[in-house]
């Protein structure tokens, strides 16, 4: 079966490591793998969940384009596009909206998490975008999507709406049902300040994360003031369990090379954080600095990436409205 990949990321700027070995690296290996059946999505309608700066947005959605590119995404090999452009998104969603129902968005626990304790001043954007999500994955009649841990349950609230769309309106398998990709021998990248918090752009210090855009001096400096612990580095993944910063910086150093935990563990086994650390800001410079120079670049030729996205948005056009015009003569219009 030919895999039809969709993933989405939103452009809020400063994209980091976390971003990188957790998503982007994957949709790289998709793209190359999948040639012509991969779409990724700048999702700038999610974005404005939470209020955004109108500039920095629109510059943070060419940023993410750049970043795609530097990576080693080929958008002759994929449609890259930002999703606010196609409307049939937006008026999918209203659609499957009508299908989807309140006990099921009830559940969503990132809601809560992002909405804190005040859920009543959250926007009705950051409780419904779920939907949104699903009517990004569903018009193009996407079989696999990417997702991490914390995107699972919004998938399988997708999976959930699309079934019932089908059932509702008898037409079997009209809205595909799509199946999780998920990264193996993936490690969560958390801050390197605190081995319990997930690594985060929203996060105060600047040490907490590596950005896609560090140049090599950020790079070697936030490595070597990383938080650890005083024992030495462990002859297990066992005795990981209560030590996490040193499965978080392990687990990046996994990440970067490919290997599994139980290798690097093997490698660096009472080894001395010093040591490991050197080695791990080496290869974090030798995979980044090159994405970091490429970035910069790109970003200064806004009208190379206007061009990708001005295609990408004509690709994804053509499949989305398609997609929509049945969807609107299913429902009665």
């Amino acid at each position: 079966m030919i895999k039809k990949i969709f993933s989405g990321v939103q452009p809020t700027g400063n994209l980091h490591l976390g971003n990188y070995l957790g998503a982007i690296k994957n949709f790289v290996e998709l793209n190359d793998d999948n040639e012509n059946n991969c779409i990724f999505c700048v999702v700038d309608l999610h974005a404005i969940t939470v209020k955004q700066d109108p500039k920095k947005l629109r510059d943070n959605i060419r940023e993410t384009v750049a970043t795609f590119i530097a990576c080693g995404i080929d958008p002759k090999k994929s449609i890259i596009f930002n999703q606010s452009t196609v409307s049939a998104h937006s008026e999918a969603a209203w659609l499957l909206s009508c299908v989807a129902r309140m006990g099921w968005l009830n559940r969503m626990t990132q809601f809560k998490e992002k909405a804190g304790k005040d859920k009543e001043k959250a926007s009705i954007g950051l409780y419904s975008y779920p939907i949104l999500m699903a009517a990004d994955i569903l018009l193009y009649d996407t079989t696999h999507v990417p997702v991490g841990e914390d995107q699972k349950q919004h998938l399988e609230l997708c999976r959930d709406i699309a079934q019932k769309f089908n059932n509702d309106y008898n037409v079997d398998d009209f809205l595909k049902v799509p199946e999780p990709l998920i990264q193996k021998e993936f490690s969560r990248i958390m801050s390197l300040k605190d081995g319990s918090k997930k690594m985060s752009k929203s996060e105060l210090s600047d040490l907490s994360r590596i950005n896609l855009t560090d140049n090599n001096e950020d790079i070697i400096n936030k490595i070597k003031k990383a938080k650890t612990d005083p024992l030495p580095l462990p002859a297990n993944t066992d005795e990981l369990v209560d030590r996490p910063e040193a499965r978080n910086l392990l687990g990046i150093y996994s990440s970067i090379n490919n290997i599994t935990l139980d290798k690097s563990v093997n490698e660096f086994n009472g080894k001395n954080f010093s040591e490991f650390k050197e080695k791990l800001s080496q290869v974090l410079v030798e995979k980044l600095n090159p994405i970091s120079l490429e970035i910069k670049r790109l970003t200064d030729d806004k009208s190379f990436l206007d061009k990708i996205l001005l295609e990408g948005q004509k690709k994804a056009n053509y499949i989305a409205s398609k997609k929509l015009k049945k969807m609107q003569e299913i429902v009665g219009f």
